[in-house]
């Protein structure tokens, strides 16, 4: 089963992103979702960014994933 999971983008450079959730940096694909800015939150599944979402609701789901853990 994969997760998809929100992140903030911190850089941009051409087709690929550095995404952050919760201090962890990854490099990503924003092929699916060229118009994304920095500072925006996307969903991240398997290394792509799939949608970008609202800020409130990002931080909502964020909070949802930490009570899992």
């Amino acid at each position: 089963m994969c997760l998809a999971v929100p992140a903030i983008i911190k850089e941009i450079n051409g087709d690929k992103a550095i995404a952050e959730l919760e201090g962890v940096k990854l490099e990503i694909s924003i092929i699916f979702t060229p118009e994304v800015k920095l500072g925006d939150y996307v969903i991240v599944h398997a290394g792509y960014s799939i949608a970008i979402m609202e800020e409130k609701e990002a931080e909502e789901t964020i909070a949802l994933l930490k009570e899992l853990y």
